[in-house]
């Protein structure tokens, strides 16, 4: 009898033996020998494995073992056949369930497709099966693994494991998926921390007030606000870059009730200093690194309540503001020769931070006390002004009789935006160059989407790909990392005046080196030093 005959003789033996099963340790484990066959061999017994496996608990870490082995052969059919398997080795075992969850983690950095799917289609059998144990081993990974890994367990959890519906997320499993995800956030990437907080706004926090202000004391803490020295933040690029990144994940959850007010004093306080600001991103891709903490300050401004030392943080907005709103010329002719240059993006958002300080602190605005100061302002804005308009004559002649297909194009679409800002900026001027100013008109910001006022709705969802890789498409999720844009932001340059047109965070710079796999129960990826890694 050769050994294919054999192995269907132990599975006939086993399937007929009925409540003497037990006794048939022999052929189980010739079964679990083949594991080192043939091919076919393998085949069969990645089949026959999981069937009988419950009836032999004093051989589960063997045959667990064994169907792992299978895994990692170097026949990919054998792979996808053991991976497919690997649910049956769960069927009311919670200990066995964690490992094969923990294993499956592990093998979501698959690079062939149809591999990567089996997987996903086997981490979301076992999740059915039974869904706390399932993602106790996800979790597992989440702690030990590598950077890939984690990464890769947080899209799956985002995209695949959320959306199962409120018969396998019950209360008590959303209740440990946001425990759990907590405790990650304590030792988190860029990347994983915005994972983490698109995860942790798609349960019950993104849905209730209470759950906003979670939300947010997680993003102020990551933010490490109360505990950055001054002297460092002019020198390290990092403190800035976590500010930028935590500030814009707490951004959508900040409302009438949940304030703004310890982010906006700490720009105010640490960053916007102008000895500070002129030596942020000093090294590369300044202008960019400036607007983009100005575009997410000038969002959070909304929602401050009165801030405490007012006319220091107030004169901090000012100060910066004129770094953006040159002289005017000394005489019409140079005016005729250089037209106006501005970097319409920057004023607009601190035109915008402070009218808005100014409506709220109409006392404290110390700059329209002083003559002087006063007369450069309004020069100063009298020369925005010029330029502004001129630009926006400009661009409504260049939009003008444009069809909805031209109108789509980036350079077309640019336009537009430049438009939304300067024209901003032009109500913006209206209320700030009365004497004294006022506080009239309320704008939405360029670059502001509308949102639902409806809780729950709030958070913006992090998408993947139509079909990234924790879908099983490894291409897609490559194409997905390349088509993100770099630090290089694009500008639209018109003949009055600089627009910026994008603005990228640049999320994380992870090294996707994949390491062993480790025999599920918790793996040793020995990371260290993974809180806001850049």
């Amino acid at each position: 009898m050769d050994n294919i005959e054999r192995l269907y003789k132990c599975y006939e033996i086993l399937s007929e033996a009925g409540d003497k099963i037990s006794e048939h340790v022999a052929e189980y484990k010739e079964i679990l020998q083949a594991v080192k066959g043939t091919s076919k061999e393998k085949r069969l017994a990645s089949q026959f494995i999981g069937n009988f496996f419950k009836h032999f608990p004093e051989l589960s870490d063997t045959a667990i073992d064994a169907q792992f082995d299978l895994c990692e052969d170097d026949d990919t059919q054998i792979r996808r056949q053991a991976i497919k398997d690997l649910p049956k080795l769960c069927q009311g075992n919670a200990e066995a369930t964690i490992r094969v969850g923990d294993t499956l983690a592990q093998l979501l950095i698959l690079d062939d497709a149809t591999e990567l799917q089996q997987v996903n289609n086997s981490l979301l059998s076992i999740i059915k099966l039974d869904t706390k144990s399932s993602i106790t081993g996800l979790f597992q990974q989440i702690t030990t693994g590598d950077e890939p890994t984690r990464e890769r367990c947080f899209k799956f959890i985002a995209t695949k494991l959320l959306t199962m519906g409120p018969n396998v997320i019950t209360k008590e499993i959303e209740d440990y998926i946001v425990d759990e995800v907590k405790k990650a956030l304590q030792d988190v990437t860029a990347d994983e921390f915005h994972l983490c907080m698109t995860i942790l706004g798609a349960t019950k926090l993104g849905s209730t007030i209470t759950g906003h202000a979670e939300l947010v004391k997680l993003a102020t803490e990551q933010a490490e606000l109360n505990s950055t020295d001054t002297d460092a933040i002019a020198v390290d690029d990092e403190v800035v870059e976590r500010f930028i990144q935590c500030a814009t994940a707490a951004a959508p959850y900040f409302s009438k009730t949940i304030k703004s007010t310890q982010f906006v004093s700490y720009v105010c306080d640490k960053l916007l200093p102008i000895d500070t600001w002129n030596l942020i991103a000093t090294a590369v891709s300044q202008d960019q690194i400036q607007l983009r903490l100005l575009k997410v300050f000038a969002e959070m401004i909304t929602y401050t309540d009165k801030l405490e030392n007012a006319n220091e943080r107030i004169n901090a907005v000012y100060n910066v503001l004129l770094e953006y709103m040159p002289l005017p010329k000394l005489s019409d002719e140079d005016v005729a020769d250089t037209p106006p240059s501005f970097q319409f993006s920057h004023a607009e958002c601190l035109l915008y931070a402070l009218h808005t300080l100014g409506k709220k602190h109409p006392g404290n605005l110390t700059f329209i006390e002083d003559a002087e100061k006063l007369k450069d302002f309004r020069a100063r804005l009298q020369y925005l002004a010029r330029g502004t308009q001129g630009y926006i004559k400009k661009l409504e002649e260049a939009l003008k009789g444009k069809t909805g297909e031209e109108l789509n194009t980036e350079e077309n679409r640019l336009k537009q935006t430049a438009l939304k800002t300067t024209s901003n900026i032009n109500i913006l001027i209206r209320d700030l160059f009365h004497s004294p100013p006022i506080f009239k008109h309320d704008i939405v910001l360029s670059w502001i989407v509308p949102k639902s006022s409806k809780l729950g709705k709030r958070h913006v969802p992090i998408t993947f790909g139509d079909k990234g890789a924790a879908n099983g498409n490894q291409e897609t999720d490559q194409q997905d990392k390349k088509s993100r844009p770099s630090n290089e932001q694009k500008f639209y340059s018109p003949p009055s005046g600089k627009y910026s047109g994008k603005v990228n965070p640049n999320y994380g710079n992870n090294n996707n080196n994949n390491r062993g796999r480790q025999r599920g129960g918790g793996g040793g990826g020995g990371f260290r030093n993974r809180r806001y890694r850049y």
